[in-house]
């Protein structure tokens, strides 16, 4: 029998979805071999994972290839009590009234992003708009000088993508991301000297009861920022672009009543997010399904399935502009609640009303599109958009 799902292939990278309906039909609780890690699937069962840190911990990494050095320093690959002292020290960073300033600025970025757009009869909604868009806020919000945000992305996809045919990272991954790190820890050195209005300014400030975070914390923070800042928004924007470029009737609603964008976006994160599936391990053995995951076994939360199992969801398969969502895994649950989801809620807001209010209606110029090869994200390598 063939494996319900190939973690390692560009057909899951392109549509994980079949695979995803038959491991929640045939094999809710499964090992794959070729990945060595247990795949859970239905809502119910990643959802409660997800808030069982004492039992599926993060403390081996979130990354199913994870990172080296990573593990152990940033909110993602830490549990309690580690992961609460973190997570309240970055807190105060990402609050609202901290980022009412950096909305503004990624909404100015969008009008002029999109301003360069408007006119044209092709183009790469990747490398045109939500690349620029998220670069430039995420060094904004930095205190970073501006760089290509071609050059940058690239950066950012190569350290998290996997080889296909070591199924693991190569060296020029590990590179890429040493690349982001190195160049955050002098950015760090210096606001230690010249304290700014930026977020790591913000972190290496931060303060509760005389407790601190550590550089080496402040770095690998930063760096994970700048990674899914980057990678997620992105990839998250590029996807609701095509979202709404292959269902012209939700461009078209959402182009005519603004105020349907929350709604569109809730149930983008539902049907179609980048994030698609993080990797626990466990700290005891449990039974499910009728099979029995072992202590120490990697366990994959694929959020993506979960997002579409009908037994939470009606029609799961279906993007309903009217559904309510409430309780989708867009964003992950529990704990590990993604801190910087206000942040990237109010950027896609902004940046797509802006994107529609200044574009045409628009299509995909072609069908076939090329995946990034990663066994965490879902992200188009570019978006070719005909008006």
């Amino acid at each position: 029998m063939s494996e319900p799902i190939t973690l390692y292939s560009t057909e899951i990278d392109a549509n994980p979805f079949p695979a995803y309906r038959r491991l929640r039909d045939e094999f809710p609780c499964y090992w794959s071999e070729s990945a060595g890690i247990w795949f859970l699937s239905r809502y119910a069962d990643v959802a409660g994972a997800a808030v069982d840190w004492e039992t599926y911990s993060s403390l081996g990494g979130n990354l199913i290839d994870e990172i080296p050095g990573r593990s152990g320093g940033t909110l993602g690959t830490t549990d309690p009590p580690r992961h609460d002292r973190l997570r309240r020290l970055a807190n105060h960073a990402f609050a609202r009234k901290n980022l009412a300033e950096i909305i503004d600025h990624a909404e100015a970025v969008a009008r002029r992003a999109a301003g360069e757009c408007a006119g044209q009869v092709s183009l790469d909604f990747v490398r045109s708009f939500s690349s620029r868009v998220t670069v430039d806020t995420i060094l904004h919000m930095l205190g970073l000088p501006q760089r290509d945000p071609a050059e940058i992305r690239s950066k950012v996809v190569l350290s998290i993508s996997t080889d296909k045919q070591t199924k693991g990272r190569s060296a020029k991954m590990n590179e890429a991301f040493a690349e982001i790190s190195d160049f955050l820890r002098d950015a760090v050195a210096q606001r230690r000297r010249e304290p700014s209005d930026d977020l790591i300014t913000k972190l290496a400030e931060a303060e509760i009861d005389g407790d601190a975070l550590s550089e080496r914390e402040i770095v690998l923070t930063t760096s994970m920022f700048v990674v899914a800042g980057v990678e997620s928004l992105s990839s998250f924007m590029s996807i609701f672009a095509l979202n709404l470029a292959q269902m012209q009737d939700v461009q078209d609603a959402v182009r005519r009543r603004p105020e349907l964008m929350k709604q569109a976006i809730e149930e983008s994160l539902r049907f179609n997010t980048s994030a698609q599936r993080f990797k626990r391990v466990l700290t005891r053995d449990v039974e499910l399904h009728g099979q029995v995951m072992r202590k120490g076994d990697y366990v994959a939360l694929a959020y993506g399935a979960a997002n579409r199992d009908e037994r939470q969801f009606p029609d799961a398969d279906i993007y309903d502009l009217e559904r309510n969502p409430k309780g989708h895994l867009g964003f992950g649950t529990g704990k590990h609640f993604c801190i910087g989801n206000d942040f990237a809620r109010m950027v896609m807001e902004r940046a797509m009303n802006v994107f529609l209010a200044q574009m045409p209606p628009f299509r995909l110029e072609r069908d076939h599109l090329a995946w990034v090869p990663s066994s965490n994200f879902r992200s188009p390598v570019a978006l070719p958009l005909a008006t």
